[in-house]
């Protein structure tokens, strides 16, 4: 009886030590989320993820094997990285697994989404950089085929819970159709970046030229405020475009005006106001910076065919390029002055011209 009493003493005590060397969770000052690397994180031709990993020294990598990638950390670790997957469903599950991970503490990380985007030429040009205030789920709804639509329906997408397009008064349930991020800090975040330069080439010089009559098109590219449509289907053209104008309008009151559309923001803003209810995290830390790699729609006289399928992705590179130069001024800010973030969600007024 001694000896076994002898023995659980040991067990104890050696489970007390084990947690008593655990090593503390690491506190991220600003968390990085991009959507997809093409290859390698270093040293390949690169996707959204390889400027931050080479140029913010995210070299340490805490494998993630409930998510789509593992996680990566600067030296310090003040700076991490992930990558979601592509789609509103990888973004919410590579999030979700992140933020209930022990070994991280994200109750007052920053979180900033840096990625490409499809651009509304009547707002920006190839390579701009938006950042969003806004963002709209484009996946919940019905549908009806235009071809067997009502005649005088504009489209064939219906707000779920309505029987028919823009239907009011507004469905106004929580169902993750919007999301109003904290306008203080957007505001305060493109204050801080609208006078960046950004790379131009000849190639986008020469694309947004069959812009014509859409000024904000042929300007060079810029840092401006502008909402995101967040869908799973890629979609393109003139007749989309109106529709997503009136959606996003549609499902904010207003409020919103549709820039960009990309493929994950609601995913990952359904997760962290999750975490946050869960004390995991703070969706009001929560930027999303969305670069313009193509028009979300084709030229005058050409089709939406030739437009998606000729140049898809026409500022690949230089949208990539606007992506961690607007971003890392951000970032350097909130670490660099995290005595202050930590506690204080910087702040600014609206802009009275965000365009």
């Amino acid at each position: 009886m001694l000896r076994c009493s002898v023995f659980f003493a040991l067990v104890a005590l050696l489970g007390f030590s084990r947690l008593a060397a655990a090593e503390p969770p690491l506190r991220p000052r600003v968390v990085v989320v991009t959507m997809f690397e093409v290859g390698q994180d270093t040293g390949d031709a690169p996707g959204e993820f390889q400027y931050w990993v080479e140029r913010e020294k995210l070299d340490k990598v805490y494998p993630l094997p409930a998510a789509f990638h593992d996680v990566r950390s600067n030296a310090d670790g003040t700076v991490i990285g992930i990558v979601t997957g592509i789609g509103t469903a990888r973004s919410a599950a590579t999030i979700m697994a992140l933020g209930s991970d022990p070994r991280f503490d994200l109750s007052r990380s920053y979180w900033l989404v840096a990625g490409i985007a499809g651009v509304d030429p009547a707002k920006a040009s190839l390579g701009s950089a938006a950042w969003a205030e806004w963002l709209v789920d484009g996946d919940l709804g019905h549908e009806i085929d235009p071809r067997e639509m009502p005649a005088d329906w504009p489209t064939g997408y219906v707000p779920f819970d309505r029987k028919k397009p823009y239907e009011q008064p507004r469905n106004t349930a929580d169902n993750g159709q919007a999301f109003h991020l904290d306008a203080g800090l957007v505001n305060w975040a493109y204050e801080r970046t609208k006078a960046i330069a950004l790379k131009d080439t000849p190639e986008m010089q020469q694309r947004r030229e069959l812009y014509k009559g859409f000024p904000n098109a042929q300007r060079p590219p810029f840092v401006l405020k502008g909402d995101n449509l967040a869908s799973m289907t890629f979609w393109h053209g003139k007749l989309l475009n109106a529709w997503a104008n009136e959606w996003v309008s549609y499902h904010t009151d207003g409020q919103a005006h549709y820039t960009t559309t990309a493929m994950e923001d609601t995913g990952t803003a359904q997760a962290l106001t999750w975490l946050t209810r869960a004390g995991r995290a703070d969706v009001r830390r929560l930027l999303v910076l969305r670069t313009a790699s193509n028009f979300d729609m084709q030229w005058p006289g050409g089709t939406a065919e030739e437009s998606l399928f000729g140049k898809k992705l026409s500022a690949f590179i230089p949208s990539l390029e606007a992506a961690h130069r607007v971003g890392s001024v951000v970032v350097h800010e909130l670490v660099n002055d995290w005595t202050k973030y930590e506690k204080e969600i910087p702040q600014a007024a609206a802009p009275a011209t965000v365009r």
